[in-house]
């Protein structure tokens, strides 16, 4: 009986490793992700993952999405489409940096 719970002790740990160091990582930064979308509000200026920069002209909770004022025009995204880390850097004052 011993014999058998030890065999799947090396099992059991590596999940643990797995879960710790890959899985949980990814679900927090998953939650702060959707928490900056939905946080976004007019005037944000940011940055689309695809590296488009502009400003937030509209939002919309029915669809999820936001339209952004580019300087070629307005351009609709869906809001997981806006880049939360490079975002988040164009709009640290300077003097933080």
């Amino acid at each position: 009986m011993g014999e058998g719970i030890s065999s799947f002790l090396p099992f059991i740990a590596m999940f643990a490793v797995v879960y710790f160091f890959m899985i949980a990582p990814q679900m927090k930064r998953a939650k702060k992700e959707k928490k900056f979308a939905k946080e976004l509000k007019k005037g944000d200026r940011v940055i689309t993952k695809s590296g488009m920069h502009g400003k937030v002209a509209d939002l919309n909770d029915k669809d999820n999405s936001c339209v952004i004022e580019t300087l070629a025009g307005k351009i609709k995204f869906d809001r997981s489409a806006i880049s939360m880390e490079m975002s988040l850097k164009l709009n640290v004052p300077a003097k933080a940096k």
